[in-house]
């Protein structure tokens, strides 16, 4: 009997675990589905404070939130703390809604679709017998390497604290792929080593017992994109790219992405209009990267030193310490900073020549759909990893030195941004993956066709 699921979704709480599940519900919603997305207390407030309304009511998208354990003056970039707080919160909190929903408001949930860095939600859906699925928000060549990790431990790589135990430089997970250099294990970049001991044991848990708790594991990637990694995990299916879905509900204004901590300057896309194709330089470095002020002058210097017409991300936190001051003699005639971007809309208009970024994979996946050329400046996690793969595999890229004094000069970036526009095969390659990706998400591609063969799982 087909049926309507409702179905509860769950993201880590971070900006860029958020993204990519709240445009798979949109696309849930669209096939039929009813949807609850649940946000920790404060990133909710963030959404819904950023969509301009009390309540989230213009959104096709039930929104609910759950507290994550930590008070109102804790730091939620440190993912340790965060991690440990939220295990041991979370899951009763969450097996409280779900009972809640039922009892207050006659809504049963069918199906639990939580993000595998919120694993643990699955062990709660099967105590309360509900089905669900994991959705892997981050590359598929990552999730191999997070897949593996009790036979690196078992064959002496990792110890069970996940850092490497010989001199080893490299090592093989599966003979269908490349070697993997440790330098690019993503965890390894989270800076403070309690922090990474303390989120590769939470990884550990979220993953414990879960070839038990479903059969579905669904990821943001696509066949064409990660072959061989898809080759190595035959039952991760991608349901990829996918994008950031907007508000269309008001025509009179431009839309709004929904999900976002920040408010979107719409602006940007009036100013983009009155640039030449081709011709801006976009830079943005997603909602956790932070610089120091030598840094921040080099890049504000280099990006007028390349005489090129910019827009340039300067994200605002009001709770941040880590504020950054222009240098005097930056200029900015030729630029446009903002404090946070509808990037999809960005990538895809024909003013933009490349993209300066931090190489997060949603970043990677509106870059690449678009066909644009990307210079690469990866921040932690498994941005190194994603570097590597713009650059060495899909060619599509190019990244920064560093100089004597550990910095990305303003010299290095108009030499790179200038080398980037000036090779003519990275354009054909963006162009052949965009049409790649296209075709995934079309009415026949194999993502399409993966997220159909889960409706009718869902639905049946």
């Amino acid at each position: 009997m087909i049926k309507t699921p409702t179905v509860l979704v769950i993201p880590y709480p971070a900006q860029g675990h958020v993204n990519p599940m709240m445009s798979f519900s949109h696309k849930l919603v669209d096939h039929g589905c009813n949807i609850i997305f649940v946000n920790s207390d404060f990133n909710h407030k963030r959404v819904v404070r950023s969509m301009d309304n009390n309540n989230g009511s213009s959104s096709p998208i039930k929104l609910v939130s759950i507290p994550d354990g930590l008070g109102p003056e804790h730091d939620r970039v440190n993912l340790g703390e965060l991690s440990v707080s939220i295990l041991s919160t979370m899951p009763s909190k969450l097996e409280k809604l779900i009972e809640d929903l039922q009892l207050n408001e006659g809504i049963k949930v069918t199906c639990v679709v939580a993000d595998v860095f919120m694993g643990w939600a699955l062990q709660v859906a099967k105590k309360v017998g509900i089905k669900g699925a994991y959705f892997w928000p981050a590359s598929a060549s990552v999730f191999v390497l997070q897949y593996n990790v009790p036979k690196l431990i078992a064959d002496g790589i990792l110890d069970t604290d996940g850092s490497p135990t010989s001199t080893t430089k490299t090592f093989w997970l599966s003979s269908c792929i490349p070697a993997m250099d440790i330098k690019v294990i993503w965890w390894l970049n989270l800076f403070d080593p309690l922090v990474q001991k303390r989120f590769f044991k939470y990884v550990v848990e979220c993953l414990r017992d879960s070839d038990n708790v479903t059969d579905w594991w669904l990821c943001n990637s696509t066949y064409e994109l990660e072959p061989q990694a898809f080759s190595c995990v035959p039952n991760l299916l991608p349901v990829g790219p996918l994008s950031r879905t907007y508000d269309d509900n008001n025509k009179s204004v431009a839309p709004r992405s929904l999900g976002q901590f920040w408010e979107e300057d719409l602006s940007c896309m009036n100013w983009l209009d009155q640039q030449q194709n081709n011709s801006v330089v976009y830079v943005a470095f997603g909602s956790i990267a932070l610089f120091d002020q030598k840094q921040f002058t080099e890049l504000a210097l280099g990006l007028e030193l390349t005489n090129r017409p910019f827009l340039w991300v300067v994200r605002q936190d009001p709770n941040c310490e880590n504020k950054m001051s222009l240098p005097d003699e930056f200029k900015g005639n030729r630029g446009k900073i903002i404090g946070w971007a509808p990037q999809q809309k960005v990538l895809s208009h024909p003013a933009i020549a490349c993209f300066v970024s931090h190489c997060g994979w949603n970043s990677i996946l509106e870059g690449l759909t678009n066909g644009v050329r990307f210079l690469c400046w990866p921040y932690f996690a498994d941005q190194f990893f994603n570097q590597r793969y713009i650059c060495d595999v899909l060619k599509v890229g190019l990244g920064f030195d560093l100089d004597e004094n550990g910095l990305i000069s303003r010299g290095e970036i108009k030499a790179k941004v200038d080398q980037l526009l000036g090779d003519e095969n990275t354009t054909p390659r963006s162009h052949k993956l965009m049409e790649k990706l296209k075709h995934n998400i079309g009415e026949r591609g194999a993502s399409s066709r993966n997220l159909n063969r889960f409706l009718t799982w869902l639905k049946h």
